[in-house]
């Protein structure tokens, strides 16, 4: 297997697991969050897609976008679960477009950007993709847990 066919594999993975943990909340549940300056259940994953999209640009793209502020105001500002998942989809959809496509030269060339992962290799955003990916899905089983649902094992 190519590096980049392995890095897409995980990254596939990793969005499957996050859509296990989401399969438990409706359209409803979109706007719970346990205090107000918490993210709401669509506020999640509309950041954890904003995330992805931050990596690659990041590592790929134009460079590290350093206003988080902005960011979270962004992902603050859906209030749609559905919208949420879409961008989350677009996301992963141009992570593995992006990821899939380079050569092993681009993947193992060091990120331009130094100012975040610096020294690393592109391919580096993956495991941080994953990361996050993971931290977010579990903040959200807790969540499912607060509104009395029980989170599915998302390796199934």
């Amino acid at each position: 297997m190519s590096p980049s066919a392995g890095l897409v594999a995980e990254l596939e993975a990793t969005l499957k697991f996050f859509e296990t943990t989401l399969s438990i909340f409706s359209e409803e549940d979109s706007s719970f969050a346990p205090d107000p300056e918490l993210y709401t259940v669509a506020g999640h994953v509309a950041h954890t897609a904003g995330s992805v999209d931050w990596f690659i640009e990041g590592a790929f793209g134009e460079g590290w976008n350093m206003d988080f502020d902005a960011d979270i105001a962004e992902a603050k500002a859906v209030t749609s679960l559905a919208a949420a998942v879409e961008w989350l989809h677009r996301a992963f959809a141009r992570a593995i477009e992006t990821v899939g496509g380079a050569s092993d030269e681009e993947l193992f060339a060091p990120i331009p950007d130094t100012r975040i992962m610096e020294g690393a290799p592109r391919a580096a955003v993956v495991s941080g993709i994953v990361d996050h990916t993971a931290h977010h899905r579990g903040a959200l089983a807790v969540y499912a847990r607060l509104i009395g649902k029980v989170p599915p094992m998302p390796y199934g």
